[in-house]
């Protein structure tokens, strides 16, 4: 049946023919996620092909995931800041969201009581429209003191553990304080080192889009 196919049919017609009979007649719909963040999200001083949503993406579909990443990344939004956007940033038809927020509550000294408040209300409100969580943290610059570093520290561990979230610790992770890895400026990964993020990141991405549900 084959043979007699391929005499007859165009090759990349054929190929869809296969492809709908081996998935039951219905191709999958590459599953839609948002990247919810502050400039490490955005991309700050990179090309657009280099900014973290893009290289997350494309390590994804090169390990045969088949995802679209937005790019809602806002330079110098902190997490009160996410909040205030969420509905805009994170659209309906949205399947999951990568929340990276509170890298600049930290360096500018927010209260972490603030900070925390405004991550558990996205979270909870995503919760609310049925969109799972993947929280990426951060952690506090030790000049800012023991007691505030503390309860920085302690927000994401926290919040992924009372909403049961994937959870990776801290976006900059064998980046920060790496100069080949950074811009001039030390705080914002070159392209460098947005793949090394990647890589870093990527097995507990995978864990996570693993766990969502195909769209339809």
């Amino acid at each position: 049946m084959i043979k007699r196919l391929r005499r007859t049919l165009p090759l990349a017609l054929l190929h869809v023919m296969l492809v709908l009979a081996a998935t039951g007649g219905v191709l999958a719909e590459p599953l839609r996620l948002v990247a919810l963040g502050d400039s490490l999200t955005a991309g700050y001083g990179l090309p657009q092909d280099a900014a973290f949503p893009v290289v997350l993406e494309k390590a994804l579909r090169e390990r045969g995931m088949e995802v679209e990443i937005a790019n809602a990344g806002v330079s110098g939004d902190t997490a009160s800041g996410g909040l205030a956007r969420l509905d805009w940033s994170v659209p309906e038809g949205t399947d999951a969201v990568i929340l990276a927020l509170g890298a600049n509550d930290m360096l500018r000294g927010v209260s972490p009581d603030v900070t925390r408040e405004a991550l558990e209300a996205i979270v909870t409100r995503l919760k609310a429209r049925n969109i799972p969580v993947m929280l990426v943290g951060m952690v506090a610059a030790p000049n800012l003191g023991e007691d505030y570093r503390r309860r920085f520290d302690a927000i994401y561990k926290d919040i992924a553990a009372r909403h049961g979230l994937v959870f990776y610790p801290f976006f900059l992770e064998e980046v920060a304080a790496i100069p080949g890895l950074n811009l001039p400026d030390g705080m914002h990964p070159n392209a460098e080192g947005v793949k090394r993020i990647v890589a870093r990141m990527l097995p507990t991405v995978v864990r996570f889009v693993s766990s969502l549900p195909p769209r339809g």
